[in-house]
């Protein structure tokens, strides 16, 4: 077995992945450990970096550097592709009470660690390493080294930071976790019912999709057609089947109604309630049941032509006499309205005979074979967009070096970007859920053992000095204060979803790892939109905040 040792401990490509593969796998098999439903997840990885790495087990630096930023470009890109269709409205619906919160955590950190660097007699260029670890911000680390440098400071001491970033970084991890625990079990947090609340509130609640079947007792609808009621499609409701005489067909804006008739309407719940009103009683009959040449069929929209148009232009319900009711996206039903385009995955429920939802499969692609194979061309190009986006330079006035989104914003804002256009020419950045899943845990598995390692050489060395316990208190004190009391704030005062706490926590402490326990914890991905809110603006802020503080000690 020594020749296995050697090879470990060589800084050979194969010694490096027999390394980062035994940590990942030891990490995630401590993750998978709970106590009452509580277990670390991915952030066991980290843990387990820490000790190969303080047994020795270093890696090549290069090629540890290496995977451990191009774990994170996979990790923060499959993110930005996976809540980039609902960033936008995220954004406008509590996109500026989210930033001010997570602004919030910003601002007081950086107060405590200055001041207490000040109390404590802390060198600051070791507490701006400890404001970068307790809040796991790797690109505010080396936007720190790269200001100290700027100011002519020597290289040992432009390598003081990273001293207090490696004691800090595990209790960044921790402590978030334990922050977003401890808003649960203060509040009396029921995750079931508000995961509920917020699956449904992606769409406003007005908005969800249901069906009911109607008789037509208005007299002042006979004789008139669907297209002349103008209340039907304006408002998002569908009208799919119509009986007539016991035979029923697919509605369209030339059908003619008739008292007696039974209509089988789709649309918000609101809107069928008012259309009851318009209408008629409801029916005992379930035309989605009852025998008859018609049908529906749950299609997927896989042609790259199709995408961005809306149903009506389509027009499958004037040449096939195909009514398309729903649209699925992301595990959300939508209604049907004149301003829904649809997007590559879309699951739509079509209405017809069954030559025309031929037709209809035929022009919408439904083909699940392309939606479960990836075109991994539009991914990378996407990635190399993201790295260059992250390495402009941005003057900020004031500041004498210029500032970075680096490899995780960069990538992270450029994903979201693609997302909303989510089609150029041929090229269609869309990531089946499975594929982004894979991709996104993959990335922050491989950074987490890289910065493990790292960090595991001199941590228990540094930690069990006078300057280590420092650091370790100091930056206890950065990462869970503010997250307290901003998470006390959101829940207690605001009275945010606990889904969106544990994005917005997440989001501005810029810790993934919190942001995967989190998902976790919740069973639901939907933290991940309030995580991108606030991500890119908490990214730029403690990079800019990080260069100050060197500028300003230094002056």
């Amino acid at each position: 077995m020594n020749w296995l040792l050697e090879l470990a401990r060589s800084n050979t490509a194969a010694g490096s992945i027999i390394v980062i593969g035994a940590v990942i796998a030891l990490g995630l098999a401590i993750g998978g450990f709970r106590v009452r439903g509580i277990g670390l997840g991915v952030a066991g990885v980290l843990f387990a970096g820490l000790l190969f790495g303080h047994l020795g087990m270093s890696l090549n630096h290069e090629v540890m550097d290496f995977a451990r930023d191009l774990g994170l470009i996979f990790f923060v890109f499959a993110i930005g592709l996976q809540v980039g269709p609902g960033f936008t409205s995220a954004l406008r619906r509590e996109g500026i009470a989210m930033n001010a919160l997570a602004m919030g955590t910003v601002v007081i950190g950086a107060i405590i660690a200055v001041v207490g660097a000040w109390f404590i007699g802390l060198e600051m260029p070791v507490a701006i390493g400890t404001l970068s670890g307790a809040t796991t911000n790797t690109p505010s680390l080396a936007a720190a080294q790269s200001a100290l440098i700027d100011t002519g400071a020597t290289s040992d001491i432009a390598a003081k930071p990273g001293v207090g970033y490696a004691v800090a970084y595990p209790f960044g991890v921790i402590g978030t976790i334990l922050a977003l625990v401890l808003v649960r079990v203060l509040f009396r947090v029921n995750v079931a019912a508000d995961r509920e609340e917020i699956e449904h509130r992606v769409v406003e609640p007005a908005e969800f999709v249901d069906r009911v079947n109607l008789r037509v007792e208005n007299l002042a609808l006979e004789g008139r057609t669907l297209g002349e009621i103008s209340m039907f499609e304006e408002s998002g409701v569908i009208i799919s089947r119509v009986q007539h005489e016991g035979v029923q067909h697919v509605a369209d804006p030339e059908t003619v109604l008739h008292t007696g008739d039974i209509v089988l309407a789709v649309g918000p719940r609101p809107k069928l309630h008012a259309l009851r009103l318009l209408v008629g009683p409801k029916a005992d009959v379930d035309l989605s049941s009852a025998p008859s040449a018609i049908s529906s069929r749950r299609l997927i929209v896989t042609k790259k032509n199709v995408l961005g148009c809306t149903v009506n232009e389509l027009k499958l319900r004037e040449r096939y006499h195909v009514q398309i009711t729903r649209i699925t996206r992301a595990g959300l039903e939508l209604p049907v309205n004149t301003s829904l385009h649809l997007q590559y995955g879309d699951r739509v429920v079509a209405v017809g005979e069954a030559k025309g939802l031929d037709k209809a499969a035929e022009i919408l692609g439904n083909s699940a074979r392309a939606l479960s194979h990836p075109d991994l061309v539009p991914v990378f190009l996407g990635i190399v967009v993201g790295v260059i986006v992250g390495s402009i330079p941005i003057h900020v006035p004031g500041v004498p070096a210029p500032v970075k989104l680096g490899l995780a914003g960069g990538p992270l804002l450029t994903a979201i970007l693609l997302s909303q256009i989510q089609r150029i020419g041929p090229l269609v950045w869309y990531l089946p859920e499975s594929a982004a899943f894979v991709l996104r845990e993959l990335g922050i598995v491989i950074f987490l053992a890289c910065v493990g390692i790292k960090s595991g050489e001199h941590f228990a060395e540094t930690l069990f000095s006078v300057e280590g316990l420092q650091c370790v208190l100091l930056g206890a004190c950065v990462t869970f204060i503010p997250l307290m009391i901003v998470g006390m704030i959101a829940r207690g005062v605001m009275k945010l979803n606990y889904l969106s706490v544990c994005g917005l926590l997440s989001g501005s402490m810029t810790d993934p790892p919190a942001l995967a326990f989190a998902t976790n914890i919740t069973a639901s991905e939907s933290a991940t939109v309030s995580y991108a809110t606030v991500y890119p603006m908490t990214m730029v802020a403690r990079v800019v905040i990080a260069q100050l503080i060197v500028l300003i000690a230094a002056g």
